[in-house]
């Protein structure tokens, strides 16, 4: 999956040069290499067309989505301790509330951290 993201970022580096005066440069991930629209993004339905076939060659979950790896990545960034501008800030939201209700469920691990916290705080009272 790495290896074909990093092709996908070859090609779109490529076409950006190619087209740099057309080119649509808003960081996509998946921008498109297509002639027509270089570097708006991709439709949703290509996308997880393109990942199904990945996910199977890879021999990983199918149920897995585009969707379901932005969760696990914003998750990720903050059981890493990223703070919430920051994580804000890569995920294009303006709207706190939506960053922090819909996508940072609290982790095992954090949840594991909290508690230990919480017994050392009591330990030291």
């Amino acid at each position: 999956m790495i290896y074909e993201l990093s092709k996908h970022k070859l090609a779109q580096k490529q076409t950006m040069m190619k087209h740099r005066d057309i080119y649509h440069d808003k960081d996509f991930v998946l921008a498109s290499i297509d002639e027509e629209l270089p570097g708006y993004p991709l439709y949703i339905k290509k996308i997880e067309s393109r990942m199904r076939r990945l996910l199977k060659i890879a021999e990983l979950n199918p149920e897995l989505t585009p969707h379901s790896l932005h969760h696990t990545h914003t998750s990720l960034l903050a059981e890493a301790g990223v703070s919430l501008p920051k994580i804000m800030e890569r995920l294009g939201h303006k709207d706190e509330d939506t960053t922090k209700n819909v996508y940072l469920h609290v982790t095992q691990e954090m949840k594991k951290e909290a508690s230990q916290k919480f017994k050392e705080l009591m330990e030291n009272l």
